[in-house]
C-alpha cells in the first residue's frame, strides 16, 4: 500500500549546484545569442558610413556619430508633408486598431466560450483554420472589400482589417474558457446583466490575454506601411515615409540603420514596461472550479 502511494506521490526535484550552474550558463548563452541582433542594430545606427560597409563586419561601433540621425531629420523635414503628420497617422491607426480589435475580439469570444450556441464548434474550427492564412493570401479579397465600401485611401482601409485579426479571437476564447461557469452563474443569480458580467468579471480575469494581444497587434500596426490601401501622402504612416527615404541608395545606408533603430525602439519599450504586468497577471489568473 505504501509502495502504491509512493508511486503517485509528486517527486521533489533535487538539482545539484553544478546542475543549476550549467543550466544557468546554458540559458545565459542562449540569451546572449538572441540579443545579438538588437546589439548590432543599436551599434549600426551610430556607425559612420565607412564602418557600415567594412568587411568583415564589426559588432560594435568604433567611431560613434550622430550624423545618421541628423541626416534622417533633415530628409524628413524636407518633405512637403510635416513629420508630425506621419507620426499622427501611425499613432491613430495603431491606437484605434488595437482598441477596436480588443473590444471586438473579446465581445465575440465571450458567447463562443460561455454560451451554448448552435454551430459554435464549426465557427471555432473556422477561426482556427483562418490562422493558417497569411496576410498575402487575403490581400486581394481585403482590397476588394475595402474598394466596395469606398474606404480605399482612408485610415479605415488599414484599421478595419486589423479588427478581424484571427489570433486575437482565438486567444480571448481560450482564456475565457478558463473562467469558472459557477462565477458567471453566481453573478446572474445576483441580478447582473450580460454586459455587467462581461465588463466586471470576464474582462478583468482575461487581462493576460488582452495585454498580450495589445503587444502583438501593436507590433503589426506600428510597422505597417499601408501602401496597398493608402495613396495620399498626407495619410501615409511613418513606416512608409522612412521606407521611401531608405530607398535612396547606398549613400543612405546609415539613415536606414537609424530608421531601423527608431522603429524598433517603441515596440521594445512598450514590451519592457508591460512584460512584468503580463507575467504577474498570468501567474495569478489561474482559476479552478
Amino acid at each position: 500500500m505504501n509502495f502504491t502511494l509512493g508511486m503517485f506521490r509528486k517527486k521533489r526535484v533535487n538539482r545539484s549546484f553544478w546542475g543549476s550552474f550549467f543550466l544557468f550558463l546554458l540559458l545565459a548563452v542562449i540569451g546572449a545569442f538572441m540579443v545579438l541582433p538588437l546589439v548590432y542594430a543599436i551599434n549600426a545606427a551610430f556607425k559612420p558610413l565607412d564602418e557600415i560597409f567594412i568587411f568583415p563586419p564589426t559588432l560594435f561601433v568604433r567611431n560613434p556619430t550622430l550624423d545618421n540621425f541628423a541626416d534622417l531629420i533633415n530628409l524628413l523635414s524636407a518633405s512637403w508633408v510635416p513629420f508630425t503628420r506621419y507620426i499622427f497617422n501611425t499613432i491613430f491607426i495603431t491606437g484605434v486598431g488595437i482598441v477596436g480589435h480588443v473590444l471586438l475580439a473579446s465581445a465575440a469570444a465571450y458567447p463562443l466560450a460561455k454560451h451554448r450556441i448552435p454551430g459554435t464548434n464549426v465557427m471555432f474550427k473556422l477561426i482556427v483554420l483562418s490562422l493558417m492564412f497569411t496576410p498575402a493570401v487575403t490581400a486581394i479579397p481585403t482590397y476588394m472589400i475595402m474598394s466596395f465600401l469606398g474606404w480605399v485611401d482612408t485610415y479605415w482601409a488599414v484599421i478595419i482589417p486589423a479588427f478581424s485579426y484571427p489570433l486575437g479571437l482565438y486567444l480571448m476564447k481560450q482564456f475565457m474558457e478558463q473562467i469558472p461557469d459557477a462565477l458567471i452563474e453566481a453573478a446572474k443569480i445576483d441580478g447582473a446583466t450580460e454586459y455587467r458580467i462581461f465588463w466586471t468579471i470576464v474582462m478583468p480575469n482575461v487581462k493576460p490575454a488582452w495585454l498580450t494581444l495589445i503587444i502583438l497587434l501593436f507590433q503589426i500596426l506600428w510597422g505597417t506601411d499601408g501602401n496597398g490601401f493608402i495613396y495620399s501622402e498626407q495619410l501615409k504612416t511613418l513606416t512608409s515615409a522612412t521606407t521611401n527615404i531608405v530607398q535612396g541608395g547606398i549613400a543612405r545606408a546609415g539613415v536606414g540603420a537609424a530608421v531601423a533603430l527608431m522603429m524598433m525602439s517603441v515596440p521594445i519599450t512598450i514590451f519592457v514596461f508591460s512584460q512584468s504586468r503580463i507575467i504577474e497577471t498570468m501567474a495569478t489568473s489561474g482559476m479552478k472550479e
